[in-house]
């Protein structure tokens, strides 16, 4: 038995086994006692899980299985999957670090703190000497060809604006912990060393990706932010969204500006390798006009819905696992949103692969042939019995 092995069975495991070593007084609510275990055991396991390797996750077992990652950071640039896996971030761009967690300037950004980093023209892969809490005065604008690299240190952007992707490509944001963010202002920002401009108020975003393209968010904890936790909007395309945990929102995730912006039509976006959390309500995302790969991730909350949409997006659902709530009203994973049935019953939604527990269902519309999900294909799945390890670590 490993240490890692050993230490789990006596802190949470030994102690159910022989309770009177804990405590000798009665279990007033042992359903509670049971919940607190479970969410220690997951709390220990994604911990000791971070640097695994073979999991069965593409993403991870390309740089993880590398003992010296730390000195060849880069390769996570070769790592993508989906839609967004031509997003090559800083790639051979200079290691910038932040060592200051201040935002003392947004028009005149400090040396060493994320805002001089993330405004530059060149390639920047950015790191961080330490934990860090960054809250933000404005939002962050960022330029492109950037990385913003998390691994080795708990880096928190929370209790302000956060992060905004606005015309630019090649990003790649990565084990950050993005939460509490709240709209910004109307104000100067800068967005590059020669220039700053009037930003209109921001809506509260965790990450805002507009007009941009070659874009992949993986590895991030996103939760309770003003507006959405990420949203992909007004012509964006080429992105991915893998290995997030998303816990505690009401509208999780917008593909798609409205159903007027029709400039999206061609958004292509993939979705995989997700954990849908505790006290998500909604947008799971919510689709508008294109083409959505929902792959491989695991539901285990909704209050309203897990995936909807309007304006005839595409969505190809392949793969996930759907716990449903108990409530027998909210039993079904879809909504097809703002158009008579005798329109939505024409969209193109399928579910292939799905594993619906607890009475979960997905009600597929259209009656489009493997062809028509080709501009929505982006990765193969694998089997919905494997979302459990391929999400483990998410």
């Amino acid at each position: 038995m490993d240490f890692s092995t050993f230490s789990i069975f006596h802190i949470f495991i030994l102690p159910l086994l022989c309770p009177s070593l804990v405590s000798s007084s009665a279990v007033r609510d042992p359903e509670s006692v049971v919940a607190e275990v479970h969410k220690s055991i997951d709390a220990s396991r994604r911990h000791l899980g971070y640097l695994s390797c073979g999991t069965g996750n593409p993403i991870d077992d390309c740089w993880r299985c590398d003992p010296n990652w730390e000195s060849n950071r880069q390769k996570l640039a070769d790592c993508g999957i989906g839609f967004g896996k031509d997003a090559i971030g800083g790639k051979n761009g200079r290691i910038y670090v932040v060592t200051d967690a201040g935002d003392d300037d947004p028009v005149n950004p400090k040396p060493g703190t994320l805002r001089h980093a993330v405004i530059q023209d060149e390639p920047l892969w950015i790191i961080f000497k330490r934990d860090m809490v960054i809250t933000l005065k404005e939002e962050l604008v960022m330029n492109s060809y950037k990385t913003i690299d998390g691994r080795g240190a708990s880096v928190h952007i929370s209790g302000g604006p956060c992060i905004t992707i606005h015309y630019v490509s090649n990003i790649i944001i990565h084990g950050i912990n993005i939460h509490d963010c709240k709209p910004g202002g109307s104000t100067t920002i800068r967005d590059s060393p020669e220039h700053a401009g009037h930003w209109t108020p921001s809506d509260g975003d965790g990450v805002s990706i507009f007009n941009s393209k070659n874009i992949w968010v993986d590895h991030c904890t996103l939760s309770n932010c003003k507006d959405g936790l990420i949203d992909v909007i007004h012509g964006s395309t080429a992105v991915t969204i893998s290995n997030n945990y998303m816990t505690h929102h009401d509208k999780v995730m917008l593909l798609g500006h409205s159903d007027e912006y029709t400039q999206d039509k061609d958004m292509q976006v993939t979705v995989a390798f997700n954990h849908f959390g505790e006290g998500l309500v909604q947008r799971m995302p919510r689709c508008r006009h294109g083409y959505f790969h929902v792959v491989n991730n695991d539901y285990t909350h909704w209050e309203m819905y897990a995936i909807g949409g309007s304006a005839n997006p595409t969505i190809n659902s392949q793969g996930n696992r759907f716990l449903a709530p108990d409530d027998g009203s909210k039993k079904e994973v879809t909504k097809h949103e703002d158009a008579p049935e005798s329109e939505w019953r024409n969209w193109n939604w399928r579910s292939e692969g799905d594993l619906m527990l607890n009475g979960a269902f997905f009600r597929q519309t259209g009656g489009g042939a493997s062809s028509t999900y080709a501009r929505a294909s982006s990765l193969s799945a694998r089997p919905s019995s494997l979302v459990g390890p391929i999400t483990a670590t998410a």
